[in-house]
């Protein structure tokens, strides 16, 4: 559950993101929110609202033009790329509507490649990616090859390798949108344990369904943020 009156883990404060082209595209205007730690928020939105724009700001994959990005408390928008990099590997978890798993490893073995770029050290990794797979109900399925496992155990995958930092952050983009009805029903009950455990969970979606299960949502439109 968010911890009330503790330091959020995602503050921004009149962020803006604008694209070259006649006349200039507004993809952030001016966007501030705050996402305190075990928030659920969907962030809603049309195509070519700034959904996308405001995940690259978010996973510190682009910075904004202008404006304030503190994550964790640390101010991001002046950072060098290679500490940003480094924070992101560290506080970020990220997952996807298409699962990115490779087809020739087994579950195990693609959730043990979420370290392959980090600092944290190679004995203990397989023991790491297995209490990660337990995590999400996945620990029958660890010898398994991803052609084997339903679109639900993909995703359910893809979020074990994602929780392997132990990350403050969980960002999904339109994670269910691969998923069939009783699949979605399941990764949905699965953030919701999640965020019980304390995990913040950031999920772009244009779905109600999705939108509905969140604690909060907001609404992006023409780069505008508001909270319904």
């Amino acid at each position: 559950m968010p911890e009330r009156g503790a330091e959020p883990v995602i503050e921004l404060t009149g962020v803006c993101r604008r694209y070259a082209a006649q006349p200039p595209v507004r993809a952030l205007d001016a966007v501030s929110m705050r996402v305190g730690r075990g928030d659920h928020v969907a962030v809603m939105g049309p195509s070519g609202s700034g959904k996308s724009t405001l995940l690259n700001v978010l996973g510190l994959l682009d910075r904004p033009d202008s404006g304030s990005y503190r994550l964790d408390g640390a101010e991001t928008t002046t950072l060098p790329d290679r500490v940003r990099t480094r924070l992101r590997g560290e506080r970020i978890g990220f997952v996807f509507q298409s699962f990115h798993l490779l087809a020739h490893r087994t579950v195990v073995e693609n959730v043990m490649l979420a370290e392959l770029y980090t600092r944290r050290p190679r004995k203990g990794r397989r023991e790491r990616a297995l209490a990660a797979l337990d995590r999400v109900g996945l620990g029958h399925r660890t010898a398994f090859a991803p052609g084997r496992l339903s679109g639900g155990e993909r995703q359910r995958t893809a979020i074990a390798r994602a929780l392997m930092g132990s990350p403050s952050l969980l960002l999904c983009d339109e994670p269910t949108g691969n998923l069939d009805s009783r699949n979605t029903e399941a990764v949905l009950d699965l953030f919701d344990e999640l965020r019980r455990q304390g995990l913040t969970i950031v999920v772009i979606t244009h779905e109600q369904e999705v939108g509905a299960r969140a604690e909060r949502r907001v609404r992006i439109t023409d780069g505008v943020l508001v909270e319904e």
